[in-house]
């Protein structure tokens, strides 16, 4: 079926404003894929849908030695209460334990095989505005929850200096 007929445009109706319409209808009725930019620089990530701003919070990124990973990822991992795994030790923490420093939601987006980058909460919110993780981007507890019910397996994650 085509644009025209599914519009119900009178014959008479020029191309040119049919072309119009339809780019008016399309901008209104397909939406935009989420996507997130995480800048290192300013210690924030901000949600996009197409090239709308949503919203935008404060994080902590990777320390000196522990650098987020700069480019282009996508989320490849969504936990709730997740498992921490010591880098030094091995040893694992299980989620929801208080000694747990991933807090409740985990949405993982670059790994090396070995290690993971994702975000997370964390149990020192003074963290959040500095270079302060082995790598991954800390936030608020309830930044977080927000973002994990926001985004989906997929979602693009660009991360830039």
């Amino acid at each position: 079926m085509s644009l025209a007929s599914e519009l119900k445009v009178p014959s008479h109706t020029s191309t040119k404003i049919l072309a119009s319409q339809a780019a008016n209808i399309n901008n209104n009725l397909i939406i935009q894929p989420l996507h997130l930019e995480i800048s290192l620089r300013n210690r924030r990530v901000t949600l996009y849908r197409g090239k709308n701003r949503i919203k935008s919070y404060p994080i902590a990124v990777g320390r000196q030695n522990w650098e987020t990973p700069i480019g282009n990822f996508r989320v490849r991992t969504m936990l709730e209460n997740p498992t921490w795994i010591n880098p030094f030790t091995g040893k694992a923490i299980p989620g929801g334990d208080p000694e747990n420093p991933l807090g409740k939601y985990w949405i993982g987006f670059w790994t090396n095989g070995k290690n993971w980058v994702g975000f997370h909460g964390t149990p020192n919110p003074d963290s959040v505005g500095k270079a302060a993780s082995h790598g991954c981007i800390r936030m608020y507890n309830n930044d977080v929850r927000e973002l994990f019910y926001q985004v989906n397996m997929g979602t693009p994650v660009t991360v830039v200096r």
